[in-house]
């Protein structure tokens, strides 16, 4: 936390929305993958969502903690990350509306965790779409004009990301 001490009473007012926050993430992760797989798209109303509850959560811990420094990180991550993504889809990068939307959320999450998270966290999801676009090339199941869904590539980024960050 930043160096703040915490007392024990505020302990789970601070541990618990932050948990909330990354299990509500992780069960959507798995949601946005199965759907952006099957169906090349990220459903607004399972993206959009997620800004508001996370940010709460984040928000509530930040008051419990006296520590608003992760909660800066997650907007500002958030923001980041969603300009980023706008910019490559203006510049015809490839990437859809939906992986812009689920960018800036993304950001969020790994932001909360550390700005090295959500470096690991962009580059990761892109060498993961570069590896398996590769091989879908290099066995012949996809063309260079095959689209590839990109959702479950930045939602694994922002998972090794994550796990990174707790392994560290």
């Amino acid at each position: 936390m930043s160096g703040l001490r915490v007392t024990w009473e505020a302990m789970p007012l601070v541990v618990a929305p932050v948990a909330l926050a990354y299990a509500l993430f992780a069960a959507t992760s798995v949601w946005l993958t199965v759907v952006d797989l099957r169906d090349h798209r990220l459903p607004n109303a399972l993206v959009l969502p997620l800004y508001p509850l996370i940010l709460v959560l984040f928000a509530v811990a930040a008051l419990a903690g006296g520590d608003a420094a992760p909660l800066l990180r997650s907007l500002l991550g958030g923001g980041v990350l969603f300009l980023l993504y706008a910019a490559l889809r203006a510049l015809g990068g490839g990437v859809g509306g939906g992986d812009v939307k689920l960018a800036g959320v993304v950001g969020v999450v790994l932001g909360h965790t550390g700005w090295a998270a959500v470096l690991i966290g962009t580059a990761a999801a892109f060498v993961l779409g570069g590896v398996v676009a590769l091989g879908l090339l290099a066995t012949g199941r996809a063309t260079r004009t095959t689209r590839i869904a990109f959702g479950p590539y930045l939602l694994g980024g922002a998972w090794l990301a994550l796990a990174a960050s707790i392994a560290a």
